[in-house]
């Protein structure tokens, strides 16, 4: 069998940082500006699902639903009573 190695152990036993970061802040104003308009759009879609699940699931499914029971035990009743 081979010999296994970690390979975190393999990077830590070298002298360089693999894991060197470019500072924030030598974005250029452009890209700040794309970032943040990236932020607002993403921001508006999860509002405008979150309204649309809303609306599906509030308005339309549960007033359905109740209506559904009030049906059937008003059918169960009728038959009940004129059975």
């Amino acid at each position: 069998m081979t010999d296994k190695t970690d390979l975190s152990q393999i990077i830590a036993s070298k002298n360089d940082n693999p894991l060197i970061l470019p500072p924030e802040n030598l974005q250029p104003e452009e890209n700040v500006e794309l970032e943040q308009k990236l932020r607002e759009l993403k921001f508006k879609q999860e509002l405008r699902k979150d309204w649309i699940l809303f609306i599906v699931r509030d308005v339309v499914i549960f007033p359905a639903a109740i209506l559904f029971i009030f049906a059937a035990s008003g059918y169960s009743l009728f038959l009940h009573i004129h059975g």
